[in-house]
């Protein structure tokens, strides 16, 4: 597997929360793709970015169970019951609100990876591969994601 491209600004460093409002550029490898590899993604209006969490030191991944964030007060639980980044291919996923195609790069908001991030795909959200059907997660998920969207203000 090789990167597509890198994740260019936005944050410089891995944070907890607060992803809502930040913006980044998905800038594709050139010598592999042009700008019409993006053609017509800007009739979508959000995108799935696949990326590798690189900055996790393989030694530190987890391959049972863990306390999401190491905190004692959440249950232990798999890694596979978790979106942690410390996960056994380091493989991150988010939809992203897709603010424009520029070119071979795009610009995206709401991109939980940081600069310098490879990126293995990106493909439209579409709709129809959204969840059917009532949503189920347990309360400590929702403890855990309470601030992760949040937007920050300009002051």
């Amino acid at each position: 597997m090789r990167a597509i491209g890198w994740v260019r600004g936005g944050r410089g460093e891995v944070e907890d929360d607060a992803w809502g409002s930040v913006l980044s550029r998905i800038e594709l490898d050139g010598e592999q793709f042009g700008p019409e590899a993006f053609a017509g993604l800007d009739a979508c209006s959000h995108v799935e970015v696949l990326f590798v969490f690189d900055q996790v030191d393989p030694d530190a991944v987890c391959r049972g169970a863990r306390h999401p964030r190491g905190r004692e007060g959440w249950p232990l639980v798999g890694i596979f019951a978790q979106r942690a980044k410390d996960r056994p291919n380091r493989i991150g996923s988010t939809v992203c609100n897709l603010v424009r195609v520029d070119g071979a790069a795009i610009e995206v908001s709401g991109l939980d990876a940081v600069d310098g991030t490879p990126v293995i795909d990106v493909k439209p959200y579409l709709a129809e591969f959204g969840p059917g059907g009532e949503i189920r997660q347990p309360t400590w998920a929702t403890e855990l994601m309470a601030g992760y969207w949040w937007r920050a203000t300009p002051d």
